[in-house]
């Protein structure tokens, strides 16, 4: 069963907390750790979940023999994001490894992406997008609380909310071309 959550305050706490094991693990090969997806929106409910993308150069067995010893679950069958509609469909715009970690005060996603790549940008876009359109954010919102209750099959979740998603994404899109929106530091 999927459990939207009010935004908790402590979600920003929790991720710095995650991240800085990251960032001890890693090192300079994470070129950046970011606190993204819902609860990294002030104000938007959420999933009891963080998710953080780790950013580096390349994906190689230095970084993937770090991660395993911070034991976490590789979901080894997930190497692609979903391409929204529109996009480049290039298999190395949208590789990643994820991998989970279970327990603390909440668990987490963790999406390693390389640098530059589409994959990469969309899911910082997504957020500052939510960040400064708090209407958008309340409605995703909503939209999330009905498909936890309404949802026959739980799993079906994420790929029922994708093309929610790909619409809020696409508005990101727009945004950031009028507004010159690029990526801004890093949150750790």
């Amino acid at each position: 069963m999927v459990t939207i959550h009010p935004y908790q305050p402590d979600w920003p706490i929790i991720f710095q907390e995650i991240a800085a094991t990251l960032r001890q693990a890693l090192g300079r090969s994470a070129l950046r750790i970011d606190h993204i997806g819902s609860t990294s929106v002030p104000g938007l409910a959420a999933k009891n979940r963080i998710d953080i993308q780790i950013t580096v150069a390349e994906l190689n067995n230095e970084i993937l023999s770090n991660m395993l010893t911070l034991d976490l679950t590789r979901y080894k069958d997930l190497v692609h994001d979903h391409v929204p509609p529109g996009a480049n469909k290039a298999d190395h715009e949208w590789e990643k490894w994820l991998f989970v970690r279970r327990g603390g005060r909440c668990d987490a996603n963790i999406h390693v992406r390389i640098l530059g790549r589409l994959n990469q940008r969309y899911p910082l876009l997504f957020r500052d997008y939510l960040r400064c359109h708090p209407a958008s954010a309340d409605a995703y919102a909503e939209l999330k609380r009905r498909l936890a209750t309404s949802l026959a099959d739980p799993d079906t979740y994420p790929d029922v909310k994708d093309p929610a998603v790909d619409l809020i994404y696409l508005a990101a899109e727009e945004w950031a071309t009028a507004t010159g929106w690029v990526m801004g530091e890093t949150d750790v």
